[in-house]
């Protein structure tokens, strides 16, 4: 008797995505393991739930992004905001080789909170990686209390300055998406010169840029 193959959580995401986009939603965790040949327990040896799967699809993306940025070399060499970055440029590299489906959750939900839901492990995934690569160097308050504020703030700010870029980018009709580039560049840029008190010059660039895009073209 041969033995079945068992899948990976990866299959499951890779069919999964597919079967959304082909298909729908599917009615449930038997039919769906029924139609690509695997047993539902084993579904649910790595996702407990379909929304579950797809807020790991979301991290996964992260994930993907960190795991690119580690083997690049050149990367460990690079100042935090050249990290944040070449973030930005390879999530969203990911994100539009994914595009259809992530367009699909995101964009035509017109429920906002459930898209939010969505991106709850991604939220944490990418936190981690502000934390961990990008304010690592943030001055000591001397205050245990205001040293947890002040990273939690940035930590948020950082979170939705990602939202504001995916929000962007799915409005994007842009050839290639390249004023979603010049959003990253400018906004990151912008950021960077708050954090340090420098001169606004870019902050002002950046909400020029906004400006442009959001007036109504005649």
């Amino acid at each position: 008797m041969t033995k079945k193959k068992s899948i990976t959580s990866d299959k499951i995401v890779e069919l999964y995505m597919n079967t959304v986009l082909l298909n729908g939603t599917p009615k449930s965790v038997y039919s769906f393991a029924l139609e690509n040949k695997f047993d539902e327990t084993e579904f649910y040896s790595f996702f407990s739930s379909f929304e579950a799967l797809e807020k790991q699809i979301f991290a996964i993306f992260c994930t993907k992004t960190n795991e690119l940025l580690i083997k690049n070399q050149e990367y460990q060499s690079y100042d935090s905001k050249s990290k944040l970055l070449s973030f930005y440029y390879t999530f969203f590299e990911i994100l539009t080789a994914n595009r259809s489906y992530v367009f699909n959750q995101l964009k035509q939900n017109k429920n906002k909170l459930q898209s939010l839901k969505l991106l709850s492990h991604l939220k944490k995934e990418f936190t981690d990686f502000i934390n961990r690569e990008i304010f690592i160097d943030s001055v000591d308050l001397k205050n245990e209390k205001i040293n947890k504020i002040r990273d939690r703030g940035v930590s948020e700010a950082s979170w939705l300055q990602l939202l504001f870029t995916l929000q962007f980018w799915l409005e994007d009709e842009s050839p290639n998406f390249e004023k979603t580039d010049i959003f990253i560049e400018k906004s990151v840029k912008a950021s960077f010169d708050l954090k340090d008190i420098t001169p606004v010059q870019s902050v002002f660039d950046f909400a020029k840029f906004l400006w442009k895009e959001k007036t109504p073209r005649a």
